[in-house]
């Protein structure tokens, strides 16, 4: 519901405010909820906003640049873009980021499986801290596995319960992933239980990644997956990578290291099944 009037001290009773506070305070909340919301969803615009806070679109405009000023997202004509530190393309770089919220993650995949799944696992440093969770798993699920990674292939290879078949095709130096028409060709011969794809990107924008090649995998994965996992940390959620994989309504699971209210609702929004690792 829009208000009449304008300015900082713009409030309705779906946006809870503790009495006795300054316009000014009110305005700080709500402008806070506001970089949260641009922040997980990649984009928002200024129509949109102004219904989620019960504002006037003036006082969107204005609570807007005093964010930008703060660095926290980026104005555009319409509404506003989030703002995200560049992806890291180094494998190096990315193994020593978050160990301890990927190790969570990793763990809170395995709930996911069951004795008998046949696996797809994608490149990626999260999921191949899936892989190492896998192989150390005391249950000693048999799964039939492929993957496109040959860290991920290395890691179940010896593993006695594990039928891992490495796809073929040409390797991404970066990380070690296998890629390109002859993985693409190999991939139709296969079929997945459930499918664990490593991304640089989630927001309403879709999923993406860095690489045309390694979005086509992803892509022709999902078509063959009878559920889409998404393992991610923080970091991924409201960021978009030149590659789109995939809408949201395309993804059935997300696992993330912790959740917030915000996510909590784009993922809800999208009938997606959002485990926090630190609630398993």
């Amino acid at each position: 519901m829009h208000r009449s009037e304008s300015g900082p001290g713009d409030r309705v009773a779906s946006v809870p405010h503790e009495a006795g506070k300054g316009d000014h305070v009110f305005a700080d909340e709500r402008q806070a909820r506001i970089a949260e919301h641009v922040s997980v969803r990649g984009r928002a615009r200024i129509g949109e906003l102004a219904e989620i806070f019960g504002v006037t679109e003036p006082t969107v405009r204005k609570d807007l640049s005093a964010l930008q000023e703060k660095g926290l997202l980026k104005r555009t004509h319409g509404g506003a873009l989030a703002i995200h530190p560049n992806v890291d393309r180094e494998l190096a770089g990315r193994q020593t980021a978050n160990p301890a919220a990927k190790e969570a993650i990793a763990r809170a995949c395995l709930g996911i499986l069951h004795d008998g799944d046949s696996v797809f696992l994608d490149s990626g440093t999260t999921v191949a801290a899936l892989a190492r969770a896998i192989a150390g798993d005391g249950r000693g699920l048999r799964l039939s596995v492929l993957t496109s990674s040959l860290g991920v292939a290395l890691s179940l290879a010896d593993i006695r319960n594990v039928d891992c078949v490495l796809l073929g095709g040409q390797v991404r130096r970066v990380d070690g992933s296998l890629v390109g028409p002859l993985a693409l060709e190999n991939l139709q011969r296969f079929t997945f239980s459930a499918a664990f794809l490593g991304v640089s990107g989630f927001s309403e924008l879709g999923v993406s990644v860095g690489s045309l090649a390694e979005a086509a995998i992803k892509e022709a994965v999902i078509e063959r997956a009878r559920r889409v996992v998404v393992p991610m940390d923080q970091s991924k959620v409201g960021a978009t990578d030149f590659a789109r994989i995939c809408d949201l309504e395309q993804v059935d699971v997300v696992v993330m290291d912790e959740t917030s209210a915000a996510v909590r609702e784009l993922c809800a929004g999208y009938d997606i099944e959002l485990i926090a690792a630190a609630d398993e």
